[in-house]
């Protein structure tokens, strides 16, 4: 098993140096986030493991970007990631990818299972913009949904959402570049305002 705290380090470095290249215009990403108010104090701070939703596969490389940048992020914010298994807290990482065509058929790329998860909501603010003006281009849909759990209680501290489309031809369509930028933008102003969409850019 890789220990994602070593992981985190090593790909730290390369995202970001591929992100600083990126001239790419681009949309913002759409992100809802919720939480129990009486359970704040609770978050960003001790052990946490970053681990697959059920039904995911384990063996997924572009799953296993999007935990790292989490992984990051969570560390940013005061945690200490540790082992898969292990952590007083276990951040639950559940990813969808899929290919938008001009005539609006919608197929999977890659990783299954929606974001919308937990118990606050109920898929709040997962829309999709489309540019179809001039010739048609096919886009990615990306959608990450990241759950915050008590290890002990298995009770849910945070719930997080981001939707984030690109054309296909995009360098953000790769998970290495857009798993950073979803990451970065699903933990900004952590926790964030309970049950309110915004958009980050």
């Amino acid at each position: 098993m890789i220990d994602i705290r070593t992981a985190i380090l090593a790909a730290s470095a390369t995202a970001l140096l591929g992100l600083s290249g990126c001239m790419t215009p681009i949309g913002p990403v759409e992100v809802t986030r919720f939480h129990d108010a009486a359970r704040l104090s609770q978050l960003g701070h001790g052990t946490i493991a970053v681990e697959s939703a059920a039904g995911l596969d384990p063996k997924s490389l572009e799953l296993a970007s999007y935990k790292l940048a989490v992984g990051r992020e969570l560390t940013r914010l005061g945690y200490d990631v540790v082992a898969e298994g292990a952590g007083a807290q276990v951040a639950v990482v559940r990813l969808e990818r899929a290919t938008i065509q001009p005539d609006g058929g919608r197929s999977p790329v890659s990783v299954g299972g929606g974001a919308s998860v937990g118990s606050y909501g109920s898929g709040v603010g997962l829309g999709i913009g489309i540019d179809l003006s001039g010739k048609p281009k096919a886009q990615v849909d990306t959608r990450l949904g990241v759950m915050i759990r008590d290890r002990a209680s298995d009770q849910t501290l945070w719930e997080g959402r981001a939707s984030f489309t690109v054309r296909a031809d995009a360098p953000l369509a790769q998970s290495q570049l857009g798993a950073p930028k979803m990451a970065a933008a699903l933990f900004s102003d952590f926790p964030g305002n309970n049950g309110q969409t915004v958009e980050v850019k």
